[in-house]
């Protein structure tokens, strides 16, 4: 089975001389935070002392200044500026990962046709998330192929009404808020064309520093000046979400510094607070434990799998949903961090689900 990987390349220089690539030296920087020595980072690398030694200073010719605090006997640390370019980097690949891996899969897909002469594999249209992540490596290790492509959650179903995909991910919030966020989705999801599957329960809450150091205690507390907020982008069910939830606050949405800034997936977003570049987002708990963030938790919501409603005897499907279903994939989604898989799996009509 055809597999792509796209991965961001970073090059870093001065206009008068031959680029770096960067990648390698990212790498090493990230291994001597948490090693912390040069020795100790290159062996775990496959590198000689001397070639990371020689990256390291060819980096500082570049930036004109060091990134490593070098102590004897004591190791190694990294400087303020190896630091954020450790953050710089998980920022850029949180923020292009899910793109990448669509854009991969959709040239997985297209390469397939012209092998295979034959009609697309199962199209799966989501927005970005770890159960998501998890259910591609499940099948992929299974051989199962589908066509992935991330989009909000909106945009998916929508997909999904008109014909262009066979599985729509989507998620609605548990509690006072599913009738409000379940309408959105019921505008094109239909009692007697659809079915869902769900994916799984997750924890979705706020991610702060660590330690909280500004003592954030809730979605009130964006009521306070000089606190930076990063939001999802329209249509995304957290985006959603949010504007249920400053709804019942009594918080315009305009009134939040930072409002208008968003990013892509919740990994992003806590990349984009652990790097300080904001002091507030929402998202579920995994990214925030993935990222060394504090949580404080809002709610819970399902997450589903809208799928056309004979898709039980489509041949093509069928794959998918075994993999969906079975005992291995249900243990891959307990073992994320804030997810619940007591019902991964299960099949519903749209009026059992959603009401």
């Amino acid at each position: 089975m055809l597999r792509i990987t796209l991965e961001p390349q970073w090059h870093i220089g001065l206009d008068d001389r031959p680029a770096l690539s960067a990648n390698t030296l990212l790498d090493l920087l990230a291994t001597v935070e948490s090693a912390g020595s040069i020795a100790e980072a290159g062996r775990e690398l496959g590198l000689s002392y001397r070639h990371a030694w020689g990256l390291l200073q060819q980096a500082e010719q570049v930036f004109g200044q060091p990134l490593l605090v070098r102590g004897r006997g004591r190791g190694s640390a990294l400087t303020e500026l190896g630091q954020k370019l450790i953050w710089a980097d998980a920022r850029i690949g949180a923020r292009l990962q899910p793109l990448l891996e669509s854009l991969a899969s959709e040239l997985e897909g297209e390469l397939g046709r012209v092998q295979r002469r034959r009609r697309a594999v199962p199209r799966l249209h989501a927005s970005h998330g770890f159960a998501v992540a998890a259910l591609r490596e499940q099948l992929a290790t299974r051989q199962v192929n589908v066509e992935l492509r991330y989009r909000n959650s909106l945009e998916a179903v929508a997909a999904l009404a008109q014909g262009d995909c066979e599985l729509a991910g989507f998620h609605v919030p548990l509690g006072e808020f599913e009738t409000a966020a379940a309408a959105r989705y019921l505008a094109w999801l239909k009692r007697d064309q659809h079915l869902l599957v769900q994916l799984a329960v997750r924890t979705q809450g706020l991610f702060v520093a660590p330690d909280n150091p500004l003592g954030v205690h809730g979605l009130v507390d964006l009521r306070r000046k000089g606190l930076r907020f990063v939001n999802r982008p329209e249509g995304s069910g957290t985006r959603v979400l949010t504007e249920l939830l400053l709804q019942r606050e009594g918080i315009a949405p305009r009134s939040v510094a930072g409002y208008d800034n968003t990013e892509l997936t919740h990994a992003a977003v806590a990349a984009y607070v652990a790097s300080d570049m904001a002091d507030v987002g929402i998202g579920v708990q995994t990214a925030a434990h993935r990222f060394g963030l504090h949580f404080i938790p809002l709610l819970k919501e399902r997450y589903f799998f809208a799928l056309p409603a004979d898709a039980l005897e489509r041949e093509e499907l069928r794959p998918v949903l075994t993999v969906l279903r079975s005992p291995a994939f249900r243990a891959r989604v307990a073992a994320l961090k804030g997810y619940e898989a007591a019902d991964t799996g299960k099949v519903m009509t749209v009026a059992e689900a959603l009401g």
